[in-house]
C-alpha cells in the first residue's frame, strides 16, 4: 500500500518554500553530506588485510608462516617469516591510512564549508551538509554549487548566469544558465513566502538531462538542463554582469549527478603489480619443482639408509615422509620469493607520491599536483598516447566564420591554410578587398575571417540571389541561444556571450555582414538590418541535442508571417528539406569543398509554416516538453519539418 505506482516511484516530488528543508522535513530524501574515503574505523582491518592478501606474495607468505608453526615440520624458527610478515603488513597499512585520512579530511572540508540559505525568511548560514531538498540557496560570484539545485532568479534582468564545470567534463568556457521567465523577477521578500512544487526525475548520472517541472499559483512550468546548476560547478561573473542568485535544491549529497557518476574508491592494482604477481607464480612453480625434486631424492635416500639415519626419525610411511619432506623444502626454498619486495616497492611509491606534490613544474595557477592515491604512480611512466575527442583542446574552444556558399554560390576567398598563415603573420598575397569589408564598425577579429566583397554586393545591388543572402544572414542572427551584454569598458559595444564557440562565430558573422543581434527576451529577439530594428516574436526554441544535431526556432515575423529557421549538420538537414529544393547538389559539392579544407560545416534552413498546422503541432509540443517521462524522445518525435 505505501510503496506508490511504479509512474511515482519514478518521479521524485519537492516541495519548496516555508515548510520545506531543514527545519521541518518534509522531503525524506537524502542529506547533502558526502564520503569518498576508502575505509571506515569497523571496515579499515578486514578491508585492508583483504587488499594486501590479493597480492600473491602476502598470501604466499601467510601460509609459509602458517607452516612453519607446525612442531617438526619447519627447519627455520616458528617465525622467522611471520614477524616480517607482520611488518610488512603494517607499514602498508599505515601508507593507505594515511592516505586515506588525507580523503577524510577532505570529505570534512567540502561538509562544513558555509552557504546561506533562506529560512523562516531570513537568510542563514549552514554547513553543506545540513543542506536539504527544497530549501532556496543564495549563492555569490565564485562560489562553488553545494547540490544540484534549480535557479529561480539572478541579479541579472534576464536572469542569466554563468558557470565553470571544469571539475565534471574539463570544459573551461563558461556555461549559460538561465532562469524561467516566470520565477527571474522574484525578490527575497517574495522568496520568503514563495511555496511550489518541483516534480522530477530520480536521481541519475546524465550530466546533460533533466527533466521537471515546477508548479506554484496554480500553473505548470517545464525544468530543462538550462535550469540546473550542478554540484561542483563554479558560479562565475564576467566583466560585465556581476550576478547573485537563487536556487533551489533538488538533489544533494550522494544523489547528486556528480557523486552519481563517481564510484566508489576501488582496489586499483598498477600494472607493475600485476606483472610482478605474475613473475611470482613464475617463482613458485620453480620452487615447487625443486621441493618436488628435493623431497623425492630425500625419501628414496631416507628409505635406503634409514637405519644409518636413525636421528632423522623417518617414518615407516614413506607417503607421509614424502609429503613431510615437501613441506619443509617448500619452507626451505621460500626465500626465493623476496618478503621485502612489496616493502621496497611501496617506500618508492611513497617517495614518488611525495615528489610529484612538491614538483616546481607541474603548477598551474599556484596549485601544485596532488597524489591522492600512492597506488597508480608508476603509470604515470608508461602513458604511450594521448587521445582526445574535443576538438576544443585543439582549438581552444575559437571558431572562426570563413566561408559560406549561398544560392549556389560559394563566398569566401581565403583557405584554412592561408588564413593560419595570416594569423601567424606570414604574407599570403591575397587580392585587394574592400577597407570596409575587412574592418566595420565593431568588427570581431577572433570570430570573423572572411574575405570576399561579392556577398555584400549581392545583397545591396538587386541580385537575383539577394533574398536568399537576406535570410541566410537573419537565420544566422536569430536562431541561436547567444545572450548580448554591453561592455562596461567599452559602453554602446555589445558582446556576445554564448555556450558554444560555433554560435558566438555565427552571431559575429551576421553583425559583420550588416545584421546585428541586439537583444534577447524570453518572447522575443531583434536585430538590426542596416540602423533599422526588426523584431521577432519568439514562439517555440527547440535547443541542439546531440540526437536531434540541430537547433531550431519558430518565429513570427512582423508581417504575421510564422517561420521556422534551423541549422544543423547537414546528415539531419538534408533528409528534411522538401524534393524541389533549389540548390542542393552545388551546396553539397561546397560543403566536401569546405571540409576538404579542414572547416567545420553546418547547413542553415527555413521554411514559412501554415499558422493552422502550427498551432496543433505547439499544442503536442507543450503536452512533450511538460512530461517527465521520455521528454527528449517525446519532443524529437513530434511530427515537423524542423
Amino acid at each position: 500500500m505505501g510503496r506508490g505506482t511504479k509512474k511515482q516511484q519514478e518521479q521524485r516530488t519537492i516541495e519548496v518554500g516555508a515548510e520545506a528543508g531543514a527545519g521541518h522535513h518534509v522531503n525524506r530524501h537524502r542529506d547533502n553530506y558526502i564520503s569518498t574515503s576508502k575505509y571506515t574505523l569497523v571496515s579499515f582491518v578486514p578491508k585492508n588485510l583483504f587488499e594486501q592478501f590479493r597480492r600473491l606474495a602476502n598470501f604466499y607468505f601467510l601460509v609459509i608462516s602458517a607452516l612453519q608453526l607446525v612442531p617438526g615440520l619447519s627447519p627455520t624458527g616458528r617465525y622467522t617469516t611471520l614477524e616480517p610478515l607482520c611488518l610488512v603488513l603494517f607499514i602498508t597499512a599505515l601508507k593507505e591510512a594515511y592516505e586515506d585520512i588525507k580523503r577524510h579530511k577532505q570529505d570534512r572540508e567540502v561538509n562544513h564549508r558555509k552557504v546561506w540559505v533562506l529560512r523562516h525568511g531570513q537568510l542563514v548560514q549552514t554547513q553543506w551538509q545540513n543542506l536539504r531538498t527544497g530549501e532556496i540557496v543564495r549563492l555569490s560570484n565564485r562560489e562553488l554549487i553545494p547540490a544540484d539545485v534549480v535557479v529561480l532568479t539572478t541579479s541579472n534582468t534576464q536572469g542569466i548566469c554563468y558557470i565553470e564545470t571544469s571539475q565534471l567534463d574539463g570544459e573551461t568556457n563558461l556555461k549559460i544558465k538561465q532562469a524561467l521567465e516566470e520565477t527571474a523577477k522574484l525578490t527575497q521578500e517574495d522568496l520568503a513566502n514563495f511555496q511550489a512544487t518541483i516534480t522530477c526525475e530520480q536521481p541519475n548520472n546524465r550530466l546533460y538531462n533533466f527533466d521537471g517541472n515546477i508548479a506554484f499559483g496554480g500553473m505548470t512550468y517545464p525544468l530543462s538542463p538550462k535550469q540546473l546548476l550542478l554540484r561542483g560547478a563554479c558560479l562565475r561573473n564576467t566583466k560585465e554582469l556581476y550576478t547573485e542568485l537563487y536556487t533551489v535544491t533538488g538533489f544533494t549529497g550522494h544523489d547528486s549527478k556528480l557523486l552519481m557518476n563517481s564510484r566508489e574508491t576501488p582496489l586499483k592494482r598498477s600494472n607493475v603489480e600485476v606483472v610482478t604477481n605474475y613473475n611470482i607464480f613464475f617463482m613458485l612453480f620453480l620452487e615447487i619443482g625443486l621441493a618436488i625434486v628435493c623431497s623425492v631424492g630425500s625419501t628414496i635416500w631416507l628409505s635406503r639408509n634409514a637405519n644409518r639415519a636413525w636421528y632423522l626419525h623417518p617414518d615407516k610411511k614413506i607417503t607421509t615422509t614424502g609429503i613431510r619432506n615437501f613441506l619443509t623444502f617448500v619452507i626451505l626454498f621460500n626465500n626465493l620469493i623476496p618478503i621485502s619486495l612489496y616493502v621496497s616497492m611501496e617506500c618508492v611509491k611513497v617517495l614518488q607520491a611525495y615528489f610529484i606534490n612538491v614538483d616546481r613544474f607541474m603548477v598551474y595557477n599556484s596549485t601544485f599536483a596532488e597524489a591522492r592515491t600512492s597506488n597508480l604512480n608508476e603509470e604515470l611512466g608508461q602513458v604511450e598516447y594521448i587521445f582526445s575527442d574535443k576538438t576544443g583542446t585543439l582549438t581552444k574552444n575559437i571558431m572562426q566564420f570563413r566561408k559560406c556558399s549561398i544560392a549556389g554560390v560559394s563566398y569566401g576567398n581565403a583557405s584554412a591554410e592561408e588564413s593560419e598563415a595570416e594569423a601567424a603573420g606570414e604574407d599570403t598575397a591575397q587580392p585587394s578587398v574592400d577597407i570596409e569589408m575587412q574592418q566595420p564598425a565593431s568588427f570581431d577579429k577572433v570570430h570573423v575571417n572572411f574575405q570576399d566583397v561579392a556577398l555584400l554586393h549581392n545583397l545591396h545591388s538587386g541580385h537575383e540571389t539577394a533574398d536568399v543572402i537576406d535570410r541566410f544572414i537573419t537565420v544566422m542572427a536569430v536562431c541561436h541561444a547567444v545572450i548580448p551584454e554591453e561592455n562596461t569598458d567599452d559602453p554602446g559595444k555589445v558582446i556576445y556571450q554564448s555556450a558554444s564557440p560555433d554560435e558566438g562565430a555565427l552571431v559575429a558573422a551576421a553583425k559583420f555582414l550588416g545584421y546585428e543581434f541586439e537583444e534577447r527576451t524570453p518572447h522575443s529577439v531583434t536585430i538590426c538590418v542596416d540602423g533599422e530594428k526588426v523584431n521577432f516574436d519568439l514562439l517555440n526554441t527547440l535547443d541542439f541535442t546531440s540526437s536531434r544535431k540541430r537547433m531550431s526556432v519558430i518565429v513570427k515575423t512582423l508581417d504575421g508571417r510564422i517561420v521556422l529557421f534551423c541549422k544543423g549538420a547537414d546528415s539531419v538537414i538534408y533528409e528534411r528539406l522538401s524534393p524541389n529544393t533549389e540548390y542542393k547538389d552545388v551546396t553539397t559539392q561546397h560543403l566536401k569543398e569546405f571540409a576538404s579544407e579542414g572547416l567545420r560545416t553546418l547547413v542553415l534552413a527555413w521554411t514559412q509554416l501554415d499558422s493552422t498546422a502550427y498551432e496543433e503541432w505547439n499544442k503536442v509540443f507543450q503536452e512533450a516538453v511538460t512530461s517527465l517521462e521520455n521528454r527528449e524522445k517525446r519532443v524529437r518525435f513530434i511530427p515537423t519539418r524542423d
